[in-house]
């Protein structure tokens, strides 16, 4: 790997496992300095690597989150990267959606980009540079059964993303999202388990498709492993993408047909 982060200071919201994870080890192969957050604070301690700081953070509370930056800025330095990753799925059919399972997505999917996007933003700007990356979901441009409430909550945290993206564009800062297809993690399985199928089995129904559910499958015949996904917000985050902004990358190996 490069150094090409070396110097910078990147904060990671659901860094515990997952692409979360991967995030972290990808800006810190590279020479970036990691606050790695996560709101179960056991599990994301349990990152040992180099130039990577653990810590418990919900960002569901906007006061937590404004803490945990000031902090970092405090102790480590100023902030030059932000990476949304912390997201929930409540699956379920819009006829059958609880409004709290609605409120839950919203509440991390969203306003928790929105905490820790806006509190970056306002110091990033302050000094005429800066990246801040969402990572999404391809459900969020496609309309996905049984998904609605993750889908129109990441639909929404594109957006918010892209605005503040103009928002604070001639300030030198740049908003991205990227938008992973089915991806090997935690949550990927937990979809697998509740359909009732292996995960071999679930897999190849991924890859192949689903008309039943209207589907497409994935043209490169394969999964996503979270490592996929971290090297794009790697790239977004970097000054190889210093003339990127409000871009929506898709990493869902042509699942959408990038509609």
């Amino acid at each position: 790997m490069t150094a090409e982060l070396a110097g910078r200071l990147a904060l990671v919201t659901g860094a515990a496992r997952g692409i979360g994870a991967a995030v972290v080890t990808a800006l810190a192969a590279r020479g970036a300095r990691v606050l790695a957050t996560d709101l179960d604070g056991d599990a994301v301690g349990e990152l040992t690597a180099e130039r990577v700081t653990a810590r418990a953070l919900d960002v569901t509370d906007g006061a937590a989150v404004e803490e945990a930056i000031d902090e970092a800025e405090r102790t480590l330095g100023p902030l030059d990267i932000a990476v949304n990753v912390a997201g929930v799925l409540r699956g379920t059919r819009v006829v059958d959606l609880g409004d709290a399972d609605w409120a839950a997505s919203f509440a991390v999917n969203t306003t928790g980009v929105l905490h820790v996007s806006r509190g970056a933003a306002r110091r990033m700007a302050e000094r005429g540079t800066g990246s801040i990356v969402t990572v999404a979901s391809n459900a969020a441009g496609v309309p996905r059964a049984g998904m609605a409430a993750y889908a129109a909550s990441k639909a929404a945290a594109v957006m918010l993303t892209k605005c503040l993206g103009l928002e604070v564009a001639a300030s030198g800062v740049r908003c991205n999202t990227v938008c992973p297809g089915s991806t090997l993690t935690d949550m990927q399985r937990a979809m697998w388990a509740a359909s009732g199928l292996d995960d071999a089995t679930a897999a190849r129904r991924v890859v192949e498709g689903d008309p039943a559910a209207h589907r497409t499958g994935i043209p490169l015949g394969r999964i996503a492993d979270p490592a996929d996904v971290a090297e794009a917000v790697a790239f977004l985050a970097s000054d190889r993408a210093r003339h990127i902004t409000l871009h929506d990358l898709y990493v869902d190996g042509g699942a959408t047909l990038r509609a």
